[in-house]
């Protein structure tokens, strides 16, 4: 982590990563780029389906091969590199047949290390392999739902699911939200953990920054007028008067309530529900 010396008001608590000693290059792989057009949090019809979303810095997108379906060619990790469309780092990795592609890089990764996609291989971080042959207690990360669907859980920075058991066509996971989930043991997960576990430590340092990055300002319910938030109105600083508790600006309750599905096709792969931690 690099702390910044307090130059002005937005460097004073500012708390970055330092990416000198972590990346190994600037610029990316050029035909690996893809342009992609924001969406400011708005659907096809223009309405706001995600609000503060909006602005923000141009970004190219890199097309990430979250599958890894070459199977037993070796490759050699190129580069680890930026990526401002996640968290967590990419590395490119140049295949024995000379394909380079990006994937996501784990925590241990560095310039020159091979890695290998395989059914079963030995267990390396940034080796990829079916979750039936990998050890109990080893830690995975870009877990398939579906055989060669592509990894599609556990993708962020520093994350890492558990092997907590096998059980014959299924295997059990310990997510990172402490959920505990069955997966078809046929499924491909990479070993290890994720890049950049540093990340949750970050500080902003001024409201400018999270404008760059697309994050729009949240206006208080408190702060509003009574026909735009249900907490809204009245004269000073109010409470939120005789409601139960706190609402959401559509008057539905807004801490303590479940919203999955009650019904929904995946909840008899899930044999413990994450521990929900009680607001104060």
């Amino acid at each position: 982590m690099k702390n910044y010396k307090p130059t002005s008001p937005g460097t004073r608590g500012r708390i970055g990563i330092e990416y000198s000693k972590v990346l190994t290059t600037s610029k990316p792989k050029k035909s690996l780029l893809g342009s992609f057009k924001k969406q400011a949090g708005r659907n096809k019809q223009g309405r706001i389906t995600v609000r503060h979303q909006g602005g923000g810095h141009k970004q190219l997108y890199r097309i990430v091969d979250f599958r890894r379906d070459k199977i037993d060619i070796p490759a050699k990790v190129k580069t680890i590199e930026y990526d401002p469309n996640r968290s967590a780092f990419i590395a490119l990795i140049c295949y024995a047949d000379g394909e380079k592609r990006y994937i996501l890089a784990s925590q241990e990764m560095k310039v020159g290390d091979e890695i290998i996609t395989s059914e079963k291989t030995i267990i390396k971080p940034g080796n990829r392999m079916a979750l039936k042959n990998i050890p109990v207690g080893t830690f995975v990360y870009n877990i398939e739902l579906i055989p060669s669907q592509g990894g599609k859980i556990v993708r962020t920075a520093g994350s890492g699911a558990q092997v907590s058991a096998q059980e014959g066509r299924h295997v059990h996971l310990t997510l990172p939200s402490t959920e505990i989930r069955m997966v078809k043991a046929d499924c491909m997960a990479t070993i290890g953990a994720l890049s950049n576990p540093e990340h949750i430590f970050t500080n902003m340092g001024k409201a400018g920054r999270m404008r760059w990055k697309g994050v729009r300002p949240r206006v208080r319910g408190t702060a509003m007028n009574p026909v735009d938030h249900p907490h809204g109105g009245g004269e000073g600083r109010t409470p939120i008067g005789l409601r139960r508790g706190p609402k959401t600006p559509w008057g539905k309750q807004a801490f303590g309530v479940k919203t999955r599905k009650t019904r929904k096709y995946s909840d008899t792969f899930i044999i413990k529900r994450r521990i929900h931690k009680k607001r104060k």
